[in-house]
């Protein structure tokens, strides 16, 4: 999977992440996206490493583990801009 899928992957992972964990973000829409892009990228190596997943495209595998990522990430951003 090229790395202009992944980022395409990564808006989707972001817009579910927003839609399941709904409520004010420190950095809004926009940073909600970046994350999920990065959630993409977390969510697919460990996936991966794990052999949870094996990523060929745009699967429903493929967008569950990105958006687990993606939450993960978000959980651990709202966590952070809290404490400070």
């Amino acid at each position: 999977m090229g790395i202009l899928s992944w980022i395409v992957l990564g808006l989707v992972a972001g817009l579910l992440a927003k839609a399941l964990m709904p409520g004010k973000d420190p950095g809004g829409l926009i940073i909600t996206i970046l994350l999920g892009i990065a959630g993409a990228f977390v969510g697919g190596w460990l996936g991966t490493e794990l052999g949870i997943a094996s990523f060929n495209g745009f699967t429903l595998q493929g967008i569950g583990v990105a958006t687990a990522g993606a939450v993960v990430l978000l959980v651990l951003y709202r966590l952070i801009k809290k404490k400070t």
